[in-house]
Order: structure tokens, then sequence, then C-alpha cells
């Protein structure tokens, strides 16, 4: 199965410059994970830091497009995994090694359709689609066919520049890992912090900000919910 892997920080001080050495300490901690992980990683991705978004949200039918994260919040996503795994345990059991377990939280989330990327390029984006939990839909559902049939027809548009993305299952079935000086910390349910949840994503190439934030504008969103737009960080092998 496929689970997604949010990795969650503290957002309400500096951000690390994915040019700075920072970064790179913090990619060589990221690197010695991968080779941990190995085959269990089927994608994944580091983003540019959350005052570089562009939120996508939509008021009495108008599209509004502004910089910066949908609300001024102290923790942000900073980057994601996707992991093949047999079941929970196994993917706990790798989460809980990640850089962002120590200091943050990772929520993890079963997906209910993958489609995988390569390694991302300069270009790329990524698109959280974010949704108020009791507006997420329920997978099986007519209201589900319905959101998929819209995603659908989203894809056919844009088909040349989408790269990968994913659907979740409800927020119900998340689980928070956290390790503070060495003890695992298990919490059922999303990341408590955050208002609305991320209920899908989408990865695709886009030339600059603003071609980004017209693809984004296109994705179908849920009721009350918004896309956040970010770069992904090109992170040479």
């Amino acid at each position: 199965m496929y689970y997604l892997a949010t990795l969650v920080g503290r957002g309400d001080g500096p951000e690390v410059d994915p040019e700075s050495p920072e970064f790179g300490a913090e990619v060589a901690r990221y690197a010695a994970f991968d080779e941990l992980a190995g085959a269990a990683i089927a994608g994944g991705a580091a983003l540019f830091p959350a005052a570089t978004a562009q939120t996508v949200r939509r008021d009495a039918g108008t599209v509004l497009v502004t910089d910066g994260p949908f609300t001024e919040q102290a923790e942000v996503v900073g980057g994601f995994y996707i992991f093949d795994c047999a079941d929970l345990d196994e993917v706990i059991h790798l989460a809980r090694r990640l850089p962002a377990a120590e200091t943050g939280t990772v929520e993890l989330r079963p997906m209910v359709m993958y489609t995988p990327h390569v390694t991302p390029g300069a270009d790329w984006w990524a698109a959280l689609l974010w949704a108020a939990p009791d507006a997420v839909i329920a997978p099986e559902t007519p209201e589900w066919e319905a959101a998929v049939a819209e995603h659908q027809r989203f894809g056919e548009k844009f088909g040349a520049a989408i790269r990968g993305g994913g659907a979740l299952m409800p927020p119900s079935s998340a689980t928070t890992v956290r390790v503070r000086e060495g003890e695992l910390l298990l919490t059922d349910g999303p990341f408590t912090e955050f208002a609305e949840v991320v209920d899908g994503l989408y990865l695709f190439a886009a030339p600059d900000r603003a071609a980004a934030a017209e693809i984004a504008a296109q994705i179908p969103l849920a009721e009350r919910g918004h896309t956040e737009v970010r770069r992904i960080v090109e992170i040479p092998d």
C-alpha cells in the first residue's frame, strides 16, 4: 500500500534557504535515510519555503490567487515522501527514522490512488490540496465519483504538464509520528495544529510562478478548500 508521509516543521522562524550550507547538511541527513529505506521509497520531494507559496482559493465563483501560505501558522509542510509498505506498522518503522520526526511531526496517510513520478526537475511544482476535515469526501461514494470525474477532466487538459500525484484516505485514517529523546510518540488522526488537512496533491511542470498559478487555478477544489502551490527543490544525484 502507498502512504503519504507529510513532513511538518516549525514555520514561525527563519526557513532554510535551499542554496545554504544548512540545507546541504539537511539533505545529507535525508540521503542517509533514503539509503536506509531503499525500495520502500516510491517518491517524494523537498519544497521551497512556505513564504514563497502561492494560495489558490475560490470565493463566490471567483478564483483568487495570493502570495504566501493561506494562513499564518506556526507549522508548515517542508516536504513529503511516498512509501510503498505492506502495512501501517512497516511505514511507522520507517517514519520514525525520518529527521523530521525528531524535531517536528510526520503525518502518515494511506493513499486511495497514486500516480508515480520520476526524480523532480528544476521546473517542478507541488500543489497541496487542502480541505476542511468535515468536507473531505469518502471514497466509493457518489460524491467521490463526481470529484474523480472533475480531476480526470483536469488531467486531460493538463496531462502534458502533470508529473504525478495522488488522493488520500479520509483524515481519520491518519497517524502522526514524533520521536522525542528517542521515544516514539504515536497519535491517531491528522496533525491537530492544522485547521485543514491535505486531501491530495499534484506534481507538475511549469516554467515560472505565473504559469504554475495558472495550472493550479484549474485544479478542482474541495468545499471550503484551497490549493497551496510550492516550487520543488531540485536535489542533484
